[in-house]
């Protein structure tokens, strides 16, 4: 398999925009504990800053300097200005007067899919009164953006239908709604919600594609395929040999050892099962662009679920996170949801800390960006036990696939999703 050359100026391309991504890393990190630190205090004037606008507090502010200045200045036409900004304020208010005699009905037709196909759903609402309703705006929050629906006038009971179609370029957990009715001037200065319906949640999975059964592992397992290693417990019968201090006498043949006077015991054929470790790099250092991310969670993905599909074990995690992987639909939706962290540990303590909680594993399968450093992927292996296979997965897109041994790892490079399968083929011919 053939390695993809770069020139330099790619190399510092790549960098820079390395760099980019890690300042804007940090900065929503810090708008993040920003936002949490003060949420008792924007929780507390919540009620007054929903229903006045921003506009409006300036226009507020502008009266009273206009009022101001006209005292202390005597001049008309700042009074003038003052009084008609007053005025457009007043005449805000009778729009937002009067409840919403409205109920809403959100239907969805799928809350998964896959990035890049659409989720379509349909918007009810009804005129829960016997009289007219006046045209309203109907809102529904669609992750960090907002739909804006025009309700006209409806009779009494009269009910509306809107259908709509979310378009799904990124992989993410949307929050979707709740539905909102909404009153409001035609200038936008006051604004009145009544809520219509509960919040839900639209999960946006990683594409990934099916990579196919594979008799990798070695666990000793009942429903595992034999190998050409001999084992003292198993269950496929290989051979006999002599008996030796510290054999399981339960394994002695006693038929064979009465004909030849020496004791015998059974040997086996090693079957084996995969347990898969599978570890998701999540540290912003290790990527050098979001698609290189992109391609790490979907192979991740792929990686993890069609291992539940063939009804192996599975113990996976980001760099901070422990993922559950019970089933397939649930390990995607918690991929649909993960993102860079720029404060996440390096992958060798990641794995030493995965690595002794769990046992048992036969195969650990790292996947990381380009940007990760060999130091670092040699340390992670050296926190794995001698008899776990240990394969490095380093995305790069549009890299040609590479596959390598060095000393007791397995190393590949993948530029595309679509060639998981050949990788992973070439992995069990190994």
């Amino acid at each position: 398999m053939k390695l993809a050359l770069r020139v330099p100026g790619d190399s510092w391309r790549r960098r820079a925009t390395s760099l980019r991504r890690r300042a804007g890393g940090r900065l929503l990190e810090a708008r993040d504990r920003l936002a949490e630190r003060t949420e008792t205090q924007r929780a507390a004037v919540r009620p007054v800053t929903s229903v006045i606008s921003p506009t409006a507090w300036v226009l507020a502010c502008l009266v009273v300097l206009c009022v101001w200045a006209a005292v202390l200045w005597q001049w008309g036409e700042v009074w003038f200005a003052g009084g008609f900004l007053a005025l457009v304020l007043l005449l805000a208010i009778p729009f937002v007067l009067g409840g919403h005699h409205v109920a809403a009905e959100l239907h969805l037709g799928r809350n998964r899919v896959v990035v890049g196909a659409r989720a379509h759903g349909s918007l009810v609402v009804t005129n829960t009164s016997s009289q007219r309703i006046l045209p309203l705006t109907i809102q529904l929050p669609v992750g960090p953006t907002t739909a804006d629906f025009d309700l006209p006038s409806l009779h009494g009971k009269q009910r509306h239908e809107e259908l709509f179609a979310i378009p799904t370029n990124k992989r993410a957990v949307l929050d979707l709604g709740p539905v909102l009715a909404v009153r409001a001037d035609p200038l936008w200065l006051l604004r009145r919600d009544q809520t219509l319906t509960e919040a839900d949640l639209l999960h946006v999975h990683p594409r990934t594609v099916p990579i196919g059964s594979s008799s990798s592992g070695f666990i000793r397992d009942l429903e595992g395929k034999t190998i050409r290693k001999i084992s003292d417990h198993d269950v496929a019968f290989h051979a006999l040999r002599e008996y030796v201090p510290g054999d399981d006498r339960r394994f002695i043949h006693w038929k064979t050892s009465a004909r030849t006077g020496t004791l015998m015991v059974r040997q086996f054929e090693e079957t084996r099962r995969a347990h898969l470790m599978l570890v998701l790099s999540t540290r912003l250092d290790d990527y050098a662009t979001d698609d290189e991310f992109e391609l790490a969670v979907s192979i991740a993905g792929s990686l993890g679920t069609q291992t539940l599909r063939d009804d192996h074990t599975l113990s996976q995690m980001t760099s901070t996170t422990h993922l559950r992987s019970e089933h397939p639909v649930v390990l995607l939706d918690q991929l649909a949801g993960i993102d860079y962290e720029g404060m996440a540990p390096r992958l060798s303590e990641t794995v030493r800390r995965l690595g002794s909680e769990i046992s048992g594993a036969s195969i650990a399968m790292i996947v990381v960006g380009s940007l990760a450093s060999d130091a670092d992927l040699r340390r992670a292996r050296r926190h794995l036990s001698l008899d776990v296979r240990t394969i490095v997965v380093r995305v790069d897109p549009g890299a040609e696939i590479e596959l390598r041994s060095m000393a007791d790892v397995d190393s590949a490079t993948l530029g595309s999703l679509d060639e998981l399968p050949i990788l992973m083929r070439g992995l069990a011919d190994g």
